[in-house]
């Protein structure tokens, strides 16, 4: 094998295998089902999963789970027809133009909790508003600052040139020395709460919308990465805001 060469693994054996191999999706065995059920008549834990989407929930139910124990609403954002919508809020210049943005992303994420909450029919679900910070959504900072050199070196086109400046002026102002500290999860909450009252709103209009189908659903708000009581009671009030204005 060389770098660059397709393989394919056999999970099952370990076998490395030359090139790409179709594959099909796993089916549950009966050996499976029947170990499940034993282990189900003695279990004291129970078991959630983490799921981003309709099919993953689907999935994670017929495995045996007890409800979705994660959904990450941040990888719902890196969609080929929702990243422009992410980086234009990103970007915005003011608070108008961010929630225009949002107004594009709202209904997107509704439809999604919606497809995951309908699939966890009376089973919890802890959805986690969004995590990461800003920086995750937009170009890659060394690329960016490559191609901004190209574009000077070049002579090319002045607007063009300037547009890509301005981005890369905003990654580095966004950018961290430890990206999993600092302005991320419910500090970007706080600083921008139209983001969170967004989700929080579609979330809830989901709600509203399988309870008006006589379906049961148990929704839960996960608020990230509070290290402080303050945080979370300024960002609790206001999603119980948002909540009772949909309900």
């Amino acid at each position: 094998f060389k770098e660059g060469d397709f393989i394919s693994l056999d999970g099952n054996t370990g076998r490395v295998i030359k090139g790409k191999v179709s594959t099909l999706e796993p089916e549950l065995s009966a050996e499976f089902t029947e170990l499940m059920k034993w282990a189900n008549e003695i279990k004291t834990l129970g078991v959630r999963a983490n799921a981003d989407t309709p099919g993953d929930a689907r999935l994670a139910r017929e495995m045996g789970a007890e409800g979705i124990g994660l959904c990450r609403t941040e990888h719902m954002f890196f969609g080929e027809e929702r990243l422009p919508y992410v980086q234009q809020m990103i970007l915005a210049e003011n608070k108008e133009e961010r929630k225009k943005a949002l107004e594009k992303l709202e209904p997107m994420q509704k439809d999604d909790f919606k497809g995951i909450l309908k699939e966890m029919e009376g089973l919890p679900v802890i959805i986690r508003l969004l995590d990461p910070p800003l920086h995750e959504f937009l170009p890659n900072y060394e690329d960016l600052l490559v191609e901004v050199s190209e574009l000077r070196m070049e002579k090319a086109d002045q607007k063009q040139l300037r547009e890509k400046e301005s981005l890369l002026k905003k990654i580095v102002a966004l950018r961290e020395m430890n990206p999993m500290l600092g302005h991320r999860g419910c500090r970007l909450g706080i600083t921008f709460p139209e983001v969170y009252n967004m989700q929080t709103r579609a979330v809830f209009e989901a709600v509203a919308e399988l309870v008006a189908e006589k379906r049961s659903v148990e929704p839960e708000i996960m608020i990230p990465l509070v290290i402080n009581e303050k945080e979370l009671a300024i960002l609790r009030k206001e999603a119980v805001r948002v909540a009772e204005e949909v309900m």
